[in-house]
């Protein structure tokens, strides 16, 4: 018998999150709604949601079928519904309205209320959200998922600055469900270039130069406070840090100076074994965040040399992931289907990436910030 492809790979993994969708028939598609499977808090978790609308993407991509469309589309409807709602899903969070469904932001969904690991608003779970609906706007035709992503994106952006009119403002890395307050006022390491990569996209497919230029003015001060973005041996952070490296245009030199940290790193830990053994103390959803970013990263540069190790390391974790926490298998799951095939992720993969226009008629595609060396 031969081997399972990795598209059937892709899906078994899909359809251990959200229900066996390839069977569904056409009326059962119409009246689709995933199961609570996303280990998040009334069945609602936003990073691994947004994993499973972009994975839907991409199998819509890779098989022409729209019914992927038709489920990606259902689990943004959910995700909103219960994300967007207050935990006793009562009434949508506070600076939400009947108009402007999306000026409270997102819960993460978080299993529990309060305390260290409780609920609130991550910047970077926020980020990946709107990544997700930029995607859908781009593979639909339909600008209202990207309007959503830029609603968001007005409504959160001020509360996870402090002093941000300052040249010199800081992020905080987690704020309350109601954002009135920071929960974690430290910064995270890629949060800034995570909302300037992002933003720009929603800038570019809205067509408008001028589209969050405030924002993104503010991100890239924060990034000229922080000098240098450190390389991290967080291999999750690292793996983002590649993927959000191969946004940036050719020649576009902190892009390449990034990236080419990045994988002198993954060299390290490859070399080392540092990403083989000891799968029982791992959390693989960080390790195939590392994969992903770095196969994405390859759209932008010959990186083919760690294609057989990659594929080797992802059928070894296929060996251990029922073995992983129970609370983990629906991220684990999403994100090893990224990394077997980075689809809807990667740059172009849905078309050609929309160029912003500004009011003299020019164009200017989707950028990436200045880094600063270490001085």
């Amino acid at each position: 018998m031969s081997a399972p492809t990795p598209l059937n790979r892709f899906k078994k993994a899909m359809q251990i999150v959200y229900g066996p969708f390839e069977s569904l028939n056409p009326d059962q598609l119409a009246h689709w709604h995933p199961p609570t499977n996303s280990g998040g808090h009334r069945g609602r978790y936003l990073w691994t949601d947004a994993f499973g609308v972009l994975n839907f993407l991409t199998l819509y991509k890779e098989t022409s079928d729209a019914k992927y469309m038709i489920l990606a589309s259902g689990l943004i409807n959910a995700v909103h519904n219960v994300l967007g709602s207050t935990r006793d899903g009562k009434s949508r969070l506070p600076g939400a309205t009947h108009e402007n469904p999306w000026g409270g932001g997102l819960r993460i969904g978080k299993m529990d209320e309060g305390g260290p690991d409780g609920d609130g608003q991550y910047h970077h779970y926020l980020t990946i959200w709107m990544f997700a609906l930029n995607r859908m706007s781009v593979a639909s035709g339909q600008a209202t998922y990207n309007d959503c992503a830029i609603a968001i994106a007005n409504a959160v952006h001020p509360r996870f600055f402090d002093d941000i009119k300052s040249p010199t403002p800081r992020m905080y890395w987690k704020i309350a469900m109601d954002m009135s307050r920071p929960l974690v006022a430290s910064e995270g390491n890629a949060d800034a270039l995570d909302g300037y990569v992002v933003f720009s996209l929603l800038a570019a497919v809205a067509k408008d130069l001028q589209c969050l230029a405030p924002e993104i003015a503010d991100y890239q001060r924060v990034i000229d406070r922080k000098g240098q973005h450190v390389v991290s041996h967080d291999v999750l952070d690292l793996g983002m840090s590649l993927w959000l490296a191969h946004w940036g245009t050719p020649g576009d030199t902190s892009a390449h100076q990034l990236g080419t940290r990045c994988t002198e790193l993954f060299d390290e830990l490859l070399s080392t074994g540092s990403l083989e053994g000891n799968f029982h103390r791992r959390l693989g959803f960080r390790d195939f965040g590392a994969m992903l970013g770095l196969r994405c990263y390859r759209s932008v540069a010959d990186q083919s040399q760690y294609e057989s190790r990659i594929r080797q390391l992802l059928e070894r974790w296929e060996h251990w992931m029922d073995s992983q926490p129970e609370d983990l298998q629906a991220i684990n799951r999403v994100m090893f289907a990224a990394a077997l095939i980075p689809g809807a992720f990667a740059k172009g993969h849905l078309g050609s990436e929309p160029r912003a226009e500004m009011d003299s008629g020019a164009t200017v595609s989707t950028g990436f910030p200045r880094i600063p060396k270490v001085r």
